[in-house]
């Protein structure tokens, strides 16, 4: 992930100022020493599938804490409704990669004690402190799960099976195409066209300078025809497959576990160019009306056993690496099929969602900042 150098010693001088204390019990840093008594309440904004019944129904019975949880689309849509009533309204939210470093710097989340969670300390190497979630050694949230996107398809339609996401900008499936609805999805086309035209010279597919963030879009644009939808909620692609109306699209292992519950006759892959990916964080909100419940809720999702039950329902990989044998009780081979416990090296493998910046990688500032993705993104789409 990228790093905004700039913003780093503002980051260390607001930490304090961001931070609201979980109990009355503080640190000389500002952060909470322990956790309180629960306010109630806890208001979240998350995935869809982030907040299922069978682990959040014990959380309540346990703390008292009744969870009410609003199911964002996007990554922009997360950041406009924490933003949302001077940022008070929501006191968590399940980040990912290209909305977190916003929610930093843009001092709407504030710096967690991680010590409070006892779990973290069991996380995967690589995500206790990523740079997503995690500035000059400050904790901005705990790591949930992460996951690859993936290409689903109806297996009765479509054969032989996929193996390119060039199957989402064939004319061959016209109508029958369904994609995110997030500029996002530029690094998607951008990651197709690394493999399928080298000559673009892109290495990462959320560092394009100009060039390169015309040739993404224009595939995008080409691809538009295609299209049956632009999904917004998972929900909407499932129905979509559900009713025929798709037999193609990028999608999430949720929608796939969904549908295959549901005797939909699809499957996922992931195509020889390789995927994006989202590594998610529970973050506070610099303006949380509950504090105390939302540092019991980050406790209760770190544990095994919560863990290993969201990575089965969504799909998922979870940061607790003592999931692993619970999922496996749960559903035989599910920690291997999810790759639980999965080496730094398939990790880094996913190129996981980050927040576009004008500072490339280059050393150079001609890459397309997200502003710019956003405009394309609503251009593209009319």
């Amino acid at each position: 992930m990228m790093r905004i150098r700039r913003a780093h010693v503002l980051i260390a001088a607001v930490a304090a100022a961001l931070c609201v204390p979980a109990a009355g019990v503080s640190s000389s840093s500002g952060l909470p020493t322990k956790i309180g008594k629960g306010e109630g309440q806890l208001n979240l904004v998350a995935w869809e599938g982030y907040t299922q019944p069978q682990w959040v129904k014990p959380f309540e019975r346990k703390t008292g804490c009744r969870v009410h949880a609003k199911y964002a689309g996007s990554s922009d849509e997360m950041v406009t409704l924490m933003r949302q009533g001077g940022g008070s309204q929501y006191d968590m939210v399940s980040a990912s990669g290209d909305a977190s470093l916003r929610l930093i710097y843009g001092h709407d989340v504030q710096p967690v004690n991680v010590k409070l969670i006892p779990d973290w300390k069991n996380f995967a190497p690589a995500l206790k402190s990523p740079p997503h979630n995690t500035v000059d050694g400050v904790h901005y949230g705990v790591s949930l799960q992460w996951g690859p996107n993936t290409l689903l398809y109806n297996t009765k339609k479509v054969k032989p099976k996929p193996t390119s996401w060039s199957v989402l900008y064939s004319p061959k499936y016209k109508g029958k195409i369904t994609v995110p609805d997030n500029p996002i999805q530029i690094a998607d086309a951008a990651l197709y066209l690394s493999k399928a035209q080298p000559s673009l010279g892109i290495t990462d597919p959320y560092e394009l300078n100009q060039k390169q963030f015309d040739a993404a879009v224009n595939l995008l644009r080409r691809q538009k025809p295609l299209i049956k939808k632009y999904w917004a909620l998972a929900s909407d692609e499932i129905d979509l497959f559900k009713n025929g109306d798709a037999v193609l699209g990028a999608s999430w292992p949720y929608q796939t576990n969904t549908l295959q519950a549901d005797k939909v006759p699809v499957a996922d892959t992931i195509p020889r160019e390789g995927a994006t990916g989202w590594a998610d964080t529970w973050m506070l909100s610099a303006h949380a009306k509950h504090p105390n419940c939302a540092y019991l809720w980050m406790r209760w999702v770190s544990t095994p056993k919560v863990q290993a039950q969201q990575a089965i329902y969504f799909g998922e990989t979870p940061a607790n690496v003592k999931a692993c044998p619970i999922m496996d009780k749960l559903s035989p081979g599910s920690a291997a099929k999810y790759h639980c416990g999965a080496s730094e090296a398939y990790f880094k493998s996913i190129k996981f969602w980050k927040t576009p910046v004008a500072a490339c990688g280059n050393g150079r500032n001609d890459c397309m900042d997200y502003t710019k993705w956003q405009q394309a993104w609503t251009q593209l789409k009319g």
